[in-house]
């Protein structure tokens, strides 16, 4: 049901505008209540908590995925080159764990986290805290831990939790759908946020003006079983391949495959989806490629015939340079 919904509710936000008219009294509802409820934090009325050390908001103003985990682990490894301690913190969206907060190490079960904490604390090797308090996840990363500033992967929204510095990662293909509010459209912020964050950063397409391009890049693939690498290309000669992706957007991991020549048996999941054997299963299938963000939910179901394809943020050496220039600075006001 809920990849049905998923389905429904991106082909009225993506495509059929029309469609998306009929919820639009709810959308006006829905983002009067957004201001009403912002205005409340800025004004006093609601505790916002504010942390000895930075804040890096990476966030979005649509619903689903842009790519802000990709740039979270970008944005670890250029801060750690500069010799700089970062955490990270997130929602845990979809963990089940009975208490909150909890640290998130490589080894910790997705059930409980989530699938995007994992994936960040097995790649970006920092410190790593999940909780729906974010200033409470924040607390416990630097209690138990040595770390000198805080990424929020996702959080944009969260305005308990004081920012020094915001990135908004807008998917560059798609851009704003509908250009509706929830639940009409994609929107949970005005467009006109925009102009008030740090960076605005373009995950693919052609970035507008005042906009930071960033590229995807995957150029192998690992197998599930063997950890065997080999070049996307090669999977080229193979006669059915598979693709599977439970992301914001699988169309991007579908096109990433094709621009290495690669015609894939395509199978579209929704975000955060809890895979069963089933699901990853395909007849005849030579080969099934995933996504590395659903490689950690399969691991325990993954056959040989199950590769995943790890994936790079690029961008632009300027904006690293930038983004270090108001850290630093934001450290001195401290």
């Amino acid at each position: 049901m809920k990849k049905i919904i998923a389905k429904w509710l991106n082909e009225i936000w993506y495509k059929d505008h029309f469609v998306g008219t009929w919820f639009s009294g709810f959308a006006f509802l829905y983002i009067d209540i957004a201001k009403l409820r912002r205005k409340l934090y800025q004004k006093g009325y609601k505790k916002v908590t504010k942390l000895p050390v930075p804040v890096i908001i990476v966030g979005n103003i649509t619903v689903g995925g842009t790519g802000k985990t990709p740039l979270v682990i970008y944005l670890v490894e250029k801060l750690k080159a500069e010799g700089f301690k970062p955490g990270v913190i997130s929602r845990g969206y979809g963990g089940q764990a009975e208490a909150w907060p909890q640290q998130v190490t490589a080894n910790s079960e997705v059930s409980l986290i989530g699938d995007e904490p994992l994936l960040i604390a097995q790649q970006a090797n920092c410190p790593v805290a999940v909780g729906p308090i974010r200033a409470d996840a924040a607390k416990l990363l630097l209690d138990n831990n040595d770390c000198d500033v805080i990424i929020s992967d996702d959080g944009l929204q969260h305005y308990a939790l004081h920012r020094d510095i915001e990135i908004c990662v807008i998917d560059g293909i798609r851009r704003f759908g509908n250009n509706f509010y929830l639940p009409a459209g994609p929107l949970r912020e005005p467009q006109e946020r925009l102009k008030e964050v740090d960076f605005v950063v373009c995950n693919g397409g052609e970035p507008e003006e005042g906009e930071i391009l960033m590229r995807l890049e995957g150029t192998f693939a690992i197998n599930m079983q063997t950890k065997e690498r080999k070049p996307l290309a090669e999977f080229k000669a193979q006669k059915e391949v598979h693709a599977l992706a439970g992301i914001g957007h699988p169309q991007g991991f579908f096109d990433l495959l094709a621009q290495a020549g690669i015609e894939p048996v395509t199978h579209s999941f929704p975000d955060h989806y809890a895979y069963a054997a089933k699901d990853i299963q395909f007849k005849g299938a030579q080969a099934i490629l995933m996504t590395e963000k659903d490689a950690v939910k399969c691991v325990d179901i993954a056959t040989e015939q199950h590769w995943y394809v790890p994936v790079q943020a690029k961008l632009e050496s300027g904006f690293t340079n930038n983004l270090i220039t108001l850290l630093r600075k934001v450290q001195g006001r401290l």
